[in-house]
């Protein structure tokens, strides 16, 4: 190891372990209050991403601190002698095994440890594992490249339409944003079936919000897939996302990492819309690109003959509309992003930053906040799968002036003689 390297190693080290090591002698429950606030901490080590430190490490670091005298170089990383060796295979296992591996060149590891074992070439004490033999066959250069096996990949087609929605992100062209220029991101959803596309807008990011924007617009005019087949992307991995898709019965399903074979049709959606649509685009703005976007999909994407289906995308799709199942009334409240908060002793509940009031039942109580981010005036409140209507925002100048008699009813302190009672507010003369 560098020498620098070690130093700062050594020096970070010593930073830990300098109040434990130190002339001061500390009584053991000193001693266990330092360790417990060096164990709960976070620190930068150098060279390591980890950011927490055991008790059994400071622990050791202080022993070979005080073991060598008070050295400071006691506490960097020491160089192994024997690097680049394997320790678990002695000189004498490990001739034998290479002697065995030249004589059995395409035999796999686990065979070869075996018939280790039952030629007696091991060593007394000598503990022979498939990953240390696999690393020192491969250090001496007896391994031969593995072949990987061959995966059963079958082409597949959806039998009816809204059996199956591939979605996926194409990166898109830079477009005017203000007063800059920002990229774009293609949201897509494509009917595995017709090749049809439920919908595809062109959006600034490809965050969460932006997809569930897309597919609400894809809901609301194709009606409800089974499947919805997307990437590992983490807008597609969201608890939102999946408790939206979970509340509307669609399962989403996420493609193995690095595995895009089973995303094709998208894939090649994006490939015509790479050579068909941008390479003709002239517009400069979102909305531009947004709106001729449309046109093509409408005009000329779902009315020509698909080479693989040979039908329209649309024809195909509309030959079996009985079996679509269409979005519900409700479909915006599935939306709706789900909290928890329990109810303060002051009927009062704090969501993004803001204070509401809940019913005076719901006091001490858990419950359930529904609200979408572009209408934070509208917060319901569910417990136990009852709702509780919309929460109310919380105003302190009108909660002054109310108080409470002897009967627990609330009155305003309003000198104009209204009193509120039951849930209704009245006048002088009753009239409400």
């Amino acid at each position: 190891m560098e020498m620098d390297k070690k130093q700062q190693i050594a020096t970070f080290r010593f930073g830990v372990i300098h109040d434990l090591v130190g002339n001061v002698e500390l009584d053991p429950g000193e001693q266990e209050k330092l360790l417990r606030d060096k164990c709960a901490r976070k620190w930068v080590i150098p060279f390591s991403d980890k950011t927490r430190i055991t008790r059994s490490t400071i622990m050791r670091w202080a022993k070979m601190y005080k073991e060598s005298g008070g050295k400071l170089e006691s506490l960097s990383n020491q160089d192994r002698s024997d690097s680049g060796s394997t320790r678990a295979i002695d000189q004498e296992t490990g001739l034998a095994l290479i002697r065995l591996r030249q004589e059995l060149p395409k035999v796999p590891v686990i065979r070869l440890i075996q018939e280790m074992h039952r030629r007696g070439l091991v060593a007394p004490g000598a503990n022979l594992n498939r990953t240390t033999v696999y690393r020192f066959l491969k250090r001496n250069g007896l391994m031969d490249k593995v072949q990987s096996k061959p995966q059963d990949r079958r082409r597949f087609e959806a039998e009816l339409p809204n059996d199956l929605w591939q979605c996926d992100v194409m990166h898109g062209p830079m477009v005017e944003h203000g007063q800059r220029r920002r990229k774009t991101y293609l949201i897509a959803f494509i009917d595995d079936h017709s090749r049809l596309v439920p919908h595809a807008e062109f959006y600034l990011s490809e965050n969460v919000k932006s997809f569930l924007h897309a597919l609400r617009q894809a809901l609301l005019k194709r009606g409800l897939p089974r499947k919805l087949y997307t990437d590992n992307g983490s807008a597609f991995r969201s608890h939102h996302a999946q408790h939206t898709a979970a509340s509307l019965g669609i399962a989403l399903i996420h493609a193995k990492p690095y595995k895009p074979q089973g995303k094709g049709k998208i894939e090649r959606f994006f490939r015509t819309v790479r050579g068909d649509f941008l390479s003709g685009f002239k517009g400069a703005t979102l909305d531009e690109i947004n709106q001729c976007l449309g046109l093509w999909l409408g005009d000329v994407y779902h009315q020509r003959t698909h080479s693989s289906t040979g039908q329209s995308p649309f024809a195909r799709f509309t030959a079996k509309m009985e079996c679509l199942r269409e979005a519900p009334d409700d479909l915006t409240d599935h939306f709706r992003k789900t909290v928890r908060r329990t109810v303060g002793k002051d009927r009062t509940i704090s969501l993004e930053g803001k204070a509401y009031e809940a019913p005076v039942a719901l006091i001490g109580k858990k419950v359930e906040l529904l609200f979408h981010d572009d209408e934070p005036e509208r917060v319901e409140i569910k417990m136990s799968g009852q709702s509780y209507g919309l929460a109310t925002p919380l105003d302190v100048h009108v909660n002054c002036r109310i108080k409470r008699d002897k009967y627990r009813n609330i009155e305003p302190d309003d000198p104009g003689g209204r009193t509120y009672k039951g849930g209704s507010l009245f006048g002088k003369d009753g009239d409400q």
